[in-house]
């Protein structure tokens, strides 16, 4: 059994385009097309000057153009990227056009999405001194973007310059610190370079769950300024929510109970800040702890199932509950009308139904993808030692037999013709020699030395069946007098060639073990209507006697394997002279196919 592809469906083809591009190139792509439609609908609207709002994209485009380059040419990349911002600004202000503001007033979120990039991709490879010089320069170009954009509509107020600062501050921190950990080449970095790595996996696996947390959180960040500082507690709050939630496939189950904790700190502040009105929150929660929440009881039902999940899933729907009986009345007070809370029950319950659903089947799909994992991997091992188990009976038995039977011969001869003694035992010593370098190279091979590229296989590959048959044949080690008939084409394929030698060899070893008093041998290898056809007989009785070194049973086996592998034919049996005989008839087009 071998492993099923993966279903192409609209989510793995996604999720293949993100692996390929990365997460940062999508979320650019992402921001990228957000402003697109954002100033399109604003160019078109019937507020301030028709078309105006366009004049924002050239310096769109070739931000997000500097972001994506920054990944190859950091340094290059970044000092352009300031250039475009303090450009982009001097045209801002000469043509009056009016900027909108995202997580940076007046700065669009390609703009920020692209300046964080950056500045991550210049303080991860860039040299100290250029990354320090490039960094400064996005800062000042950054600042100059905000104050001067603000200068094109009107003076910035202390408390929005307040803000800017500090968001400023976040996202400064946010892409030095990974970059800076990444940047260390130490040997103690490791660790953090193994906590880097999970990082990766871990947003690879909860990308869609980002994207959306990171568009809540954007539209969160606008009525933040709105309602001015304070918003800002409930904005940590959400955040905390999106991080807690990104981060629950590591432990979901304490990752449930903490956002539940976060969720009911929000719940409770909201009334005494006065954000009813200032927040997107009609069900009493604000849009980006919800989609924490769905994701955090996908993430805990997909690792531990709706039977261990059920009561912590409780305490949060709890938690939920009571934000919406404290904070779904616009009028102020607690929200005790039954038609509303009935309401707002009902989508929901659907949408932990949906959030139950979907991790139960995530959690069917990992169990069926680790059964497959596993049955491939147990498929792999069994073929890795039925190979080294017809290897091992092919090659060792066979120089092991001719070294038991050049021993009889010798213990025979030994008092008649000692001469033939002698020469029996060099024969045994090369056997020897052979059976020994046949073993290094199984060893080899189990203990995973052999060099890169080669196997057992592709070790032992014969690259001229003839010249290989003649040696075996030359080798005598079976005892029995052979003689061949080759007709064999240079251009074999090497499967075919070395099934074919192994196939010989044994037939050979059971000539030696088995044909009692055979005086000959014949070897016959012949290709025709694109088949190597291969017969070895010999002229020899049934055995009376138990053969040279006993009989494992195992030799027709390992023929009979080999020659299925290539989706040939074997027939082994008594001739008609009462000799054996062994045929076997390989494909040719098969071994060409496996190579």
């Amino acid at each position: 059994m071998t492993a099923a592809p993966p279903p192409n469906t609209l989510y793995t083809r996604a999720a293949a385009l993100v692996r390929r591009i990365g997460v940062p190139s999508v979320v650019l792509v992402a921001a990228l097309l957000f402003d697109v439609v954002y100033t399109t609908q604003a160019a078109l609207d019937d507020f301030g000057p028709r078309f105006a709002d366009f004049g924002l994209l050239p310096g769109i485009f070739a931000m997000a153009g500097c972001g994506l380059w920054a990944q190859k040419r950091a340094a290059v990349a970044g000092v352009l990227g300031g250039v475009v911002l303090v450009f982009s600004t001097l045209f801002i202000h000469a043509f009056g056009i009016p900027p909108y503001s995202s997580v940076l007033p007046k700065v669009t979120i390609t703009e920020v999405v692209a300046g964080v990039l950056m500045v991550y991709y210049v303080a991860r490879r860039a040299r100290g001194g250029v990354a320090f010089c490039v960094v400064s320069f996005l800062v000042v170009a950054g600042l100059v973007a905000v104050f001067g954009r603000y200068a094109a509509v009107g003076e910035i107020d202390g408390g929005t310059g307040t803000q800017a600062l500090l968001v400023g501050v976040v996202l400064l921190a946010a892409a030095l610190v990974p970059a800076v950990a990444a940047r260390d080449r130490s040997p103690r970095s490791e660790p953090s370079k193994r906590r880097l790595r999970k990082l990766n996996e871990l947003a690879m696996g909860q990308w869609v769950l980002m994207g959306v947390l990171a568009i809540g959180l954007l539209v969160e960040f606008g009525y933040t300024y709105d309602s001015g500082a304070r918003g800002f507690p409930v904005l940590f709050c959400s955040v905390a929510a999106a991080v807690v939630a990104v981060l629950s496939p590591r432990r979901p189950a304490d990752a449930m109970l903490a956002l539940a904790g976060v969720l009911l700190l929000s719940a409770l502040i909201t009334p005494f800040l006065h954000l009813r009105y200032a927040y997107p929150m009609p069900s009493g929660v604000p849009f980006v702890q919800v989609a924490a929440g769905v994701g955090a009881v996908v993430n805990l039902t997909r690792a531990r199932g709706l039977s261990e999940s059920w009561p912590r899933i409780g305490v949060l729907s709890a938690v939920v509950a009571l934000a919406a009986i404290v904070n779904s009345n616009r009028r102020g007070g607690l929200q005790t009308d039954p038609q509303v809370l009935s309401t707002l029950a009902v989508p929901a319950a659907l949408l932990l139904g949906i959030a139950i659903a979907i991790g139960l089947m995530l959690r069917s799909r990992d169990s069926e993808r680790t059964t497959v994992v596993q049955s491939a991997v147990a498929d792999a091992q069994t073929a890795e030692r039925m190979a080294l188990a017809r290897e091992l009976h092919d090659v060792v038995a066979h120089h092991v037999t001719g070294i038991v039977v050049q021993a009889q011969a010798a213990r025979l001869m030994a008092e008649k013709d000692p001469q033939v003694a002698v020469e029996a035992m060099g024969r045994i010593e090369n056997a020897g020699v052979e059976a020994l370098a046949a073993m290094r190279r199984l060893v080899r091979s189990m203990r995973g030395d052999a060099p890169a590229g080669s196997s057992e296989f592709s070790e032992q590959a014969t690259t001229d069946l003839g010249a290989d048959l003649r040696k075996l044949v030359e080798s005598a080690n079976h005892g029995v007098p052979t003689s061949m008939h080759l007709d064999l084409p240079p251009d074999l394929p090497h499967e075919v060639g070395r099934s074919a030698l192994r196939v010989v060899q044994e037939s050979l070893t059971n000539v030696g073990k088995h044909a009692s008093d055979a005086t000959e041998a014949v070897v016959l290898a012949e290709v025709r209507d694109d088949e190597l056809h291969l017969r070895v007989t010999d002229n020899g009785r049934e055995p009376t006697r138990r053969p040279a070194g006993g009989s494992g049973g195992y030799g027709l086996v390992g023929m009979r394997e080999r020659v299925a592998l290539l989706k040939g034919r074997l027939s082994a049996g008594r001739g008609p002279d009462g000799g054996w005989r062994v045929e076997a008839w390989l494909p040719l087009a098969a071994g060409e196919g496996d190579e």
